[in-house]
């Protein structure tokens, strides 16, 4: 397979003007980010930067929050027999205060202004656009006043946050297309910040604006910590000042061709230079550059991993939102938050457009696994390191405890304190195990042992300490709770019930003890592995206590026989924001086609009685189906088509009354907030059908239609082995595995007579359901059908 050439298979067009912030083409290197949008008139540009932030915190109120037991004991003596905690008026205060600093506009992503290419449209007119997505090349054509055809080139540079543009055309040079050149600072700037500093030079043929951020709440005051970016355009002709409303414009003089570039300069105040600064002239050796610099780094990310299948709609959606994947993040760049690196006015900034730790932030990074571009969730797990100092902090303080408490929502800012400490939602418990759940995910998809010593094993063992002392409080176990069991108490079911007077639905949630048990379990292979159980005596001691006395999976009845449920007591009929009923499947890796009986009725039970109301289940959901064997991907296309917006992204829709959702809201309340970051790892859901490893044995193609054609290249599965298949005819009909570290090879075998295992010391035929098989560092193995009468015999 060359996965280039199947990349290049899938380009991203738009036949008609695109005027629109979700029609424009989307570009990017993992730290600039682009949107190309066309109007009949201009070509804008709208950039952003995911290490630019309007910094400012407010971090009011800190000596009024008081403490975890505190608040607790109060709670505790609100009735019982009220509807909600919110009708008790200390409660509704405290809820206000503790939310006041959430409720300002900032952090945010902060757009970093416009480029407007103006062109006469009784000379031009603009038919549509294209992104070439196997080398990041965007195309907008045009239809010249003399019937000539011309096409504005577009691409970033994958090292440097630098934009080039060059027109071209099959008739030659194309010259006086575009007349005039535009920076606009983004009109929803805040009116505390510093005003834009604009430039214009007519004999460098350049413009520019620079902004400050200040770090100050109210931006009026001058500290080290603030920080700035600038926006420089130079253009190769020669150009006129005009005036400067609402940015800084010059008109472009008529020349043969047109060439520039854009370029984003970000960092501290003090380091990003203020007035116009000399840029080099653009010219046909930069650009040429450029253009194999662009072409070279997209050819090797598409050569980590392809597919090929016989569904051409899973094949499109696969390759596109691993483009736009590519485009949105990137190790050196600051993690994405909820909408990435694409913003403009106030798109992009919804809910601070920060990280939501109860699966948002963790949804796109469970793409990098399986697809094979491990070095993305670099970008995630720096993004750990800068969260642990706080959650220590709020573990210490707040809740009087060891270890770390890990936040609701977080910023990529500085903070002393938790951004949204409201009880009905900070005291989500599933968050701490949740954030450091992918850490262990790397080493087992690695078995870099380095990376699980330098980077995972502290966090981990930071979500363990708070877990256990957490869960060995007085008030978690004893008489008062009828058995011999730990409990998790209190904790909040994700987007659902929030604080329940009598904390009736505030124990034991479903996805609680899942990710608790993972994580438990992951830190005593850690230490095995790591050979420092001796050292961790004391904690292993504890996470073993606690799993000997875990509480039971809360179960209820209904139309499709027994499911699990989020909360004890809770009706089967729910309506769910988040998963919540199938949290075992995943993220909590324990029940999937590996599981029999019982376990495994209940689990699909589950996953097919499930009721979401829409927003936080297009990836989410399916994947659970795919690791059930039981996705119907028909009906999973058709989610996807109901989602997708004219960029090729697909935003959160509302699919489901009755819940928290209204029968008048609009169901498309969600569709223009942002780019929807979390929704590029719909790939994962496709490679879930074609390959699963979660358990450690390879299974192939588990959700895959027996009538249609699929072949896939070196996905990642766990083991550090990087698997190549291809089905067809009904049948797997061969396998190639690479073993990256020389772990042992565990495989259902996918012929019901017998595999041939090619190895270097030679061939084997096995015919166990589950084979095993040892393997080498840098081994390459090959499976092939056995041939059935040689089995037989």
């Amino acid at each position: 397979m060359n996965r280039n050439e199947q990349a290049k298979r899938h380009p991203i067009s738009y036949d008609k003007p695109a005027p629109d912030f979700f029609e424009g083409a989307l570009m990017g290197n993992g730290g600039l980010g682009a949107v190309v949008t066309t109007r009949p008139d201009a070509i804008v540009i709208h950039f952003g930067h995911n290490n630019v932030w309007d910094i400012r915190i407010a971090e009011n109120n800190q000596e009024k929050i008081g403490t975890f037991q505190d608040v607790l004991e109060q709670l505790k003596q609100i009735p019982q027999d009220l509807d909600t905690f919110r009708e008790n008026e200390w409660y509704r205060e405290y809820c206000d205060m503790t939310a006041e600093n959430y409720s300002k506009p900032y952090p945010r992503p902060m757009p970093c202004g416009s480029l407007l290419l103006g062109y006469d449209r009784r000379k031009a007119e603009v038919l549509g656009h294209k992104i070439h997505i196997h080398n990041g090349l965007c195309e907008v054509y045009f239809k010249l006043e003399a019937g000539e055809e011309a096409t504005l080139q577009l691409i970033i540079e994958p090292e440097a946050d630098r934009m080039w543009m060059k027109l071209v055309s099959p008739e030659g040079a194309v010259g006086g297309l575009f007349d005039r050149v535009k920076l606009i600072p983004d009109p929803d700037t805040p009116k505390e910040l510093p005003l834009a500093q604009l430039a214009v030079e007519a004999e460098r043929s350049q413009l520019s604006f620079r902004q400050t951020l200040p770090w100050a709440p109210e931006g009026n005051e001058r500290d080290a910590k603030d920080k700035a970016f600038r926006l420089d355009v130079r253009v190769a002709e020669d150009i006129e000042a005009m005036d400067t409303k609402g940015g800084v414009q010059a008109k472009l003089l008529q020349t043969e061709s047109f060439l520039a570039y854009v370029e984003l300069t970000e960092g501290l105040d003090a380091a990003v230079a203020a007035g116009l600064q000399e840029l080099e002239v653009p010219g046909e050796q930069g650009v040429a550059a450029a253009f194999a610099a662009c072409e070279n780094n997209w050819t090797s990310y598409w050569n980590c991993s392809g597919v090929s299948l016989g569904d051409e709609f899973l094949e499109q959606i696969w390759y596109w939102n691993l483009y736009f994947y590519h485009c949105s993040v990137k190790p050196e760049a600051t993690c994405p938050g909820l909408f990435a690196n694409w913003s403009y006015r106030s798109i992009g900034s919804e809910w601070h457009g920060d990280y939501h730790m109860n699966y948002n932030t963790q949804q796109p990074f469970w793409l990098a696994f399986s697809s094979n571009h491990i070095d993305k969730h670099l970008a995630y797990v720096n993004m750990v390191d800068h969260i642990l100092p706080v959650s220590r902090k709020w573990a210490s303080e707040y809740y009087g405890m060891r270890g770390a408490y890990y936040p609701h929502s977080a910023y990529p800012v500085e903070m002393n304190i938790m951004p949204y400490p409201v009880p009905h939602w900070g005291w989500e418990v599933c968050e701490t195990p949740w954030t450091v759940q992918s850490l262990w995910w790397h080493y087992l998809y690695t078995m870099d042992r380095d990376f699980l010593a330098d980077r995972a094993f502290v966090p981990i063992k930071e979500a363990v300490l708070f877990l256990t002392d957490y869960m060995r409080r007085p008030d978690t176990h004893g008489e008062a709770w009828g058995d011999d069991r730990y409990h998790i108490f209190p904790t909040v079911v994700p987007e659902l019930y929030e604080l329940t007077p009598g904390f009736k639905k505030n124990y034991d949630c479903l996805v609680d003890l899942t990710l608790t048990k993972f994580v438990f379990h992951a830190f005593k292979e850690a230490c095995g592995t790591l050979g420092i159980e001796q050292q961790e005596e004391e904690l292993l001691g504890s996470v073993q206590e606690i799993l000997s006395k875990f509480p039971e999976y809360a179960t209820a009845e209904s139309q499709r026989g027994t499911v699990f449920v989020s909360v004890p007591g809770e009706d089967a009929e729910v309506v769910y924001n988040t998963p919540n009923g199938i949290m075992t499947i995943f993220p909590g890796e324990e029940h999937g086609l590996h599981s029999t009986g019982e376990a495994y009725q209940t689990a699909l039970n589950s996953y097919l009685n499930h009721r979401n109301e829409g927003g936080n289940e297009l990836v989410f959901y399916h994947l659970a189906g795919a690791r059930m064997g039981h996705l119907d991907l028909e009906k999973f296309k058709r989610q996807i088509s109901y989602c997708l917006l004219p960029n090729g992204t697909c935003t959160d829709r509302v699919l489901l009354s009755g819940g928290r959702y209204s029968d008048t809201l609009s169901f498309d309340f969600m569709r223009r907030v942002g780019i929807w970051f979390e929704n590029f790892a719909l790939p994962i859901v496709i490679n879930e059908c074609l390959l699963q490893s979660y358990n450690g044995i390879l299974r192939l193609f588990p959700n895959w239609p027996s009538e249609q054609d699929a072949e896939f290249a070196t996905l990642r599965a766990v083991g550090a082995f990087l698997v190549s298949a291809s089905f067809s005819g009904g049948e797997v009909q061969w396998v190639e595995i690479e073993s990256e570290a020389g772990a042992e090879l565990k495989f259902y075998n996918p012929w019901e007579h017998g595999t041939v295992c090619k190895q270097a010391s030679g061939d084997v035929t096995v015919y166990d359901d589950i084979v095993h098989l040892s393997t080498s560092p840098g081994e390459r193995i090959r499976l092939v059908k056995a041939n059935a009468q040689v089995a037989a015999s």
